[in-house]
């Protein structure tokens, strides 16, 4: 957190909080990368990451599965939803027997689209982590969320 800690010279009650608040910083910043990188697909990481959950799938799923495995839950994953199915790069369907239950897949736009997007291209991000720091990060990272 240099550069913020050194624009405000905040003082931290202790270590743990001066990580908490580094990782709240550091997703924000990766935020603005992965936005700014998105932008000339016309797709929001939101909508990003519920075309890779639909591609993962091989096969229509309902709404809310896709909602479960969002990496960010989001009150408004059917609008953003919404935008996909009328960009043409996702499908939905009426479950026969529940009309409540909505079915949605990617569609052929869709996965043309995802092959498009070399998402590998952010790795210049954390290209200073070598891949023993990275292992390292994941397993701390893991171990927050346990």
């Amino acid at each position: 957190m240099d550069d913020s800690e050194k624009n405000s010279k905040t003082k931290f009650k202790n270590e743990r909080i001066k990580a908490f608040l580094n990782i709240k910083y550091t997703a924000g910043w990766l935020d603005n990368h992965v936005n700014n990188f998105l932008q000339p697909f016309n797709i929001s990481e939101q909508q990003y990451n519920i075309l890779r959950i639909l591609r993962g799938a091989k096969e229509a799923i309902t709404v809310k599965t896709v909602k479960d495995r969002m990496i960010r839950k989001s009150p408004n994953a059917t609008r953003l939803m919404d935008k996909l199915c009328n960009k043409k790069l996702i499908e939905r369907t009426r479950c026969e027997n529940d009309r409540r239950v909505v079915y949605v897949k990617i569609s052929s736009i869709g996965l043309k689209l995802l092959n498009e997007i070399k998402f590998d291209e952010l790795d210049y991000q954390i290209e200073s982590l070598t891949e023993d720091e990275a292992k390292i990060l994941n397993q701390l990272l893991d171990k927050i969320r346990n």
